[in-house]
């Protein structure tokens, strides 16, 4: 056994955790809280000599050659190894605690200067992560061991150092006892990822400071120290308290002999009360949060401070209050700026042994069935669990953004997790304590809340009636983020709302995670891993350059703070803050009648949060062609829109062709000509479909029009595509993408062409009957009506959609529409979108997803007017999609440069089109969100 294989060595000569902070030279440095300006830290993050081998045994300290490395960085984000992304099974045997032979580390060195006033004081060197282990050599000289990758390491160097030049030495092990406790669902990543630096410290210095502080006092572990608001003394006898909204700070300065340690200090209480709502300062809060990653594309593990302040305003314009740090601590200078900008923090201990769930095969959590093989039942793994959970603890114990302690994640329940459990709640009684495999095997009193994952929004809902669960329930992680989605965030807002037990829950995840390779963003199996999960690590709310997509935007919508309800001639209007009135912002009234705006009108309201007030509709409905409706939204006070709600005022005027119908129409064998004054359509018997349309000369059709249910699935389709189709082998499937049209009669009456046919996939009885009338005008309009009819027993439950797809020989074509938009929407994700009449082109509406999908959808259209000379219009709703690439283009490409274009414009004139949902891991796809009907009856024109 090597030494880290040992369970008895956790570490060796580390410091024992305290609290983080950094100590200043004065009291002004103090106060500002600029770290690199103090005269007692310096980064050692730069440059460093770096040497890679290939396993641990052969590495040696002192080499003559060496590269060069960036500290903080990941090894394999410069070339040495391939990146590793796997979900759940572990990259090596599951033989704890035994990691494998071949063990490759790298070897970090740094030389540095140190002054004579520096060595006078106690010099430590601060590792904030490390990926696995860790052992510390200054100057030639063994310091100590350290393992745990996300967790805070400090040693005392003060023996090891002395004045001018000094050389520190790290060896990096890839692997050691400690990988069984982080099986996160993430690319595997090594190197020394999080800031060095080097604290100097006075003689008899504080070890540690503790600071807690409820609604009425602040009390702190030292003597010697100052309240500040500001850069003033604070006045204490009216406390300003601290919630998510209005995250106001005080700083504790502790002063020693030469040093001045600033503690940001919230004051905030957290209770549970009688309704088992989450309570804020006595307040009742729901949790509207994302599950956050430390990820980048080219920089993997390594997240500069910048890159989070970036990531966390992005939160906020999302309407984000919530982040569970998933599934390990975050850097500590995350948990600073969730207290200055206001977040709710579920702060999450550094383990998940995901991967025993599936040792043997499958994948079974059993670890009340096999003890002996679950670390986290067997006794001689209780202290590599419990000291993580005293670490993070110790760091993260002055933080008021932190909400929640979290025992980890995926890694069933033992009596190790247990411990932790206890541990948390007899050291703080201030916190929540947090464990969803705990409610999962029905143990939920253990921790403090009822916490699942991906609850369907019916099973949330009787989860919350269900009298024997006296706890807040609480979603770790919901609507599953990956690719196109996701699509039902919205309804479980509501959810939340509708039910006070329901504290909230966390979208998986914020960011999608992928390495960049040769421009190409990449995913598992990419890398030649023996095992991986594919793109399953694509699964961000946002995109991996943190841009947003549909999917970000809609939850941004269903997360807004207002609730606004039209009722009659009144605008009832919900305050959904928790601690801000809304006079703080400008309500804006808009009437737009077919897309244009017609008036608007402000207002400044006094609602309270969590209080209702009525205002008159100021508008009179006005005339329209089309329809005429009613926004209100709410703009901060830099203009920006937070939240909006809109209401169909009137449906407009109904649509009718006013032309005659074409008197005659003429055939051959295969072929019905429709000819009239300016235009020539061609008919195609065999097909039972249009295959030529011209309109003064000019070609408006590339291919013939096809009657089709097929779309490139999405990530979210990841289930219910294997009954729509896809595999090679389609024994289960209903094979939509290998589909035969099939007609069996045909009928010409005047100006009418009657079709009737039916839809099958190959191998397969049909699934769909249609009848398909097509009407001819004589000045080239044409009306067609769809009925038809799905089979009772059809495999897939529900369509993918239905609806016409029409080939226009333009590259890149132009386009109109008045519908939802101007960004993507479907039937569950649409409330980012307001109806309007918006331009585009076919190259615009492509989404740039890292698998290419299903995407650029729009509902509720009413026109859509392509530049070539195509216009469709129907006095119903229905759906359009405009692309450069085909279904089956996107379906067959796994990554961005796989797709190449047709040199054609893809329009396709829908039905309707079924909503996203959440299936990449989450439930089922909503039922009214389905296309399930059995009958379908749709209409629509060509004019």
């Amino acid at each position: 056994m090597r030494e880290y294989e040992n369970l008895k060595f956790l570490s060796e000569n580390r410091e024992k955790q305290r609290s983080y902070y950094i100590p200043y030279d004065s009291l002004e440095k103090a106060l500002k809280g600029k770290k690199e300006e103090s005269k007692f830290y310096r980064s050692l993050n730069g440059t460093w000599n770096f040497k890679f081998f290939d396993n641990e045994i052969d590495a040696e300290l002192e080499n003559e050659e060496w590269d060069t490395i960036s500290v903080p960085s990941c090894w394999q984000m410069h070339g040495y190894e391939k990146p590793v992304y796997t979900n759940v099974n572990y990259p090596h045997p599951v033989d704890p605690p035994y990691v494998p032979d071949e063990n490759p580390c790298g070897i970090y060195k740094l030389d540095f200067e140190l002054s004579k006033d520096w060595c006078e004081r106690e010099t430590y060197i601060v590792f904030e992560g490390v990926s696995s282990g860790m052992y510390l050599y200054v100057n030639g000289k063994y310091v100590g061991f350290s393992m745990g990758s996300r967790l805070q390491a400090e040693f005392d160097i003060k023996d090891y150092v002395s004045v001018g030049n000094n050389t520190i030495c790290v060896k990096v092990l890839k692997w050691c006892l400690g990988s069984y406790l982080e099986d996160q669902d993430s690319f595997r990543l090594n190197g020394i990822f999080r800031d060095v630096y080097l604290l100097s410290r006075e003689k008899g210095h504080l070890k540690d400071i503790k600071v807690t502080a409820n609604t009425k006092e602040i009390c702190v572990s030292a003597e010697n120290f100052d309240i500040y608001d500001g850069n003033k003394l604070a006045d204490m006898s009216k406390p300003i308290l601290w919630n998510a909204e209005k995250p106001h700070l005080y700083t504790v300065v502790v002063k020693g002999e030469t040093e001045y340690i600033p503690v940001k200090v919230g004051m905030r209480e957290i209770e549970i009360n009688e309704n088992y709502e989450l309570l804020i300062n006595g307040v009742s809060v729901k949790l509207k949060g994302v599950n956050h990653h430390d990820t980048h594309p080219t920089q993997g593990y390594t997240i500069s401070e910048e890159f989070i302040y970036d990531e966390l305003f992005k939160m906020k314009e999302l309407n984000i209050n919530t982040i569970r740090t998933s599934h390990y601590p975050p850097t500590p200078e995350f948990l600073n700026m969730c207290d200055e900008l206001g977040f709710y923090v579920i702060d999450e201990t550094d383990i998940e042994i995901h991967g025993f769930a599936t040792r043997r095969g499958g994948t079974i959590y059993n670890a009340d069935q096999y003890p002996d093989e679950w670390i986290c039942q067997r006794e001689d793994w209780k202290e590599a669990f419990i000291e993580r959970a005293k670490r993070m603890y110790e760091r993260d114990k002055n933080h008021p953004s932190v909400i929640m302690w979290s025992t980890g994640n995926e890694s069933d329940f033992g009596k190790n997790i247990i411990e932790m459990v206890d541990y948390f709640k007899s050291i703080d009684k201030s916190r929540l304590v947090h464990y969803e495999d705990a409610s999962r095997t029905c143990a939920s009193n253990i921790p403090d809340v009822y916490s699942r994952m991906y609850l369907s929004v019916p099973d949330l809902e009787e989860t919350a009636l269900d009298e024997n669960i006296s706890q807040p329930v609480f979603l770790c992680e919901y609507a599953h983020a990956m690719g196109n989605g996701p699509g039902d965030t919205y309804d479980y807002v509501e959810m939340f709302y509708k039910y006070p037990k329901i504290i909230g829950g966390c979208i998986w995840e914020w960011a999608d995670h992928t390495v960049i390779e040769d421009g190409i963003c990449k995913y598992g199996g990419d890398f030649g891993e023996k095992t991986h999960d594919g793109n399953f690590c694509v699964d961000g709310l946002v995109m991996h350059d943190r841009s947003f997509k549909a999917g970000s935007l809609n939850a941004k919508y269903a997360y807004q703070n207002i609730k606004v309800e039209f009722i009659e001639d009144k605008i009832k209007i919900t305050n959904r803050f928790d601690f801000t009135n809304l006079s703080e912002y400008t309500i804006v009234l808009e009437l737009t009648a077919d897309g244009k705006v017609l008036e608007n009108k402000e207002f400044v309201l006094d609602v309270e949060p969590h209080k209702s007030t009525e205002i008159s509709n100021p508008f009179s409905v006005p005339e329209c062609e089309l329809s005429a409706y009613i926004c209100l939204s709410l703009k901060n006070n830099k203009g920006q829109t937070v939240a909006f709600s809109e209401h169909k005022l009137s449906g407009g005027k109904r649509f009718n062709i006013e032309s005659h119908p074409l008197q005659q129409i003429n055939e051959d064998k295969r072929y019905i000509y429709i000819d009239g004054n300016g235009f020539n359509y061609i008919f195609d018997k065999v097909y039972g479909s249009l295959t030529s349309m011209k309109k003064q000369e000019k070609d408006l059709l590339a291919q013939p029009v096809k009657l089709t249910v097929w779309r490139a699935p999405t990530d979210n389709d990841r289930k219910i595509k294997y009954r729509w189709g896809m595999t090679e082998d389609s024994r289960s499937a209903e094979n939509f993408n290998r589909l035969f049209n099939k007609v069996y009669s045909i009928e010409i009456n005047k100006n009418v062409i009657i079709v009737e046919g039916s839809l099958s996939g190959v191998s397969r009885r049909p699934f769909l009957k249609y009848n398909t009338t097509y009407s001819f005008y004589d000045n080239g309009e044409v009306s067609v009506e769809l009925r038809a009819s799905v089979v009772d027993n059809c495999i897939a439950e529900f369509l993918p959609r239905l609806g016409f797809e029409f080939v226009s020989p333009i590259t890149d074509e132009k386009f109109k529409y008045f519908g939802m938009g101007p960004e993507e929407n479907y039937l569950d994700m649409c409330h980012h979108t307001r109806m309007g009449m918006y331009e585009s082109r076919a190259s615009q509406q492509y989404v740039n997803y890292i698998v290419p999908q299903e995407h650029g959808n729009h509902t509720k259209c009413r026109i859509l007017e392509m530049g070539g000379g195509l216009c469709f219009r129907s006095n119903e709703d229905f759906e359009i999609n405009v692309s450069e690439y085909t279904s089956e283009i996107l379906e067959n490409a796994r990554h961005t440069d796989e797709l190449k274009k047709t040199g054609f414009t893809h329009i396709r004139v829908d039905y309707k089109v079924s909503g996203l949902g959440s299936n990449s891991c989450g439930p089922e796809l909503l039922k009214q969100y389905r296309l399930d009907e059995k009958e379908i009856q749709f209409k629509f024109y060509i004019i």
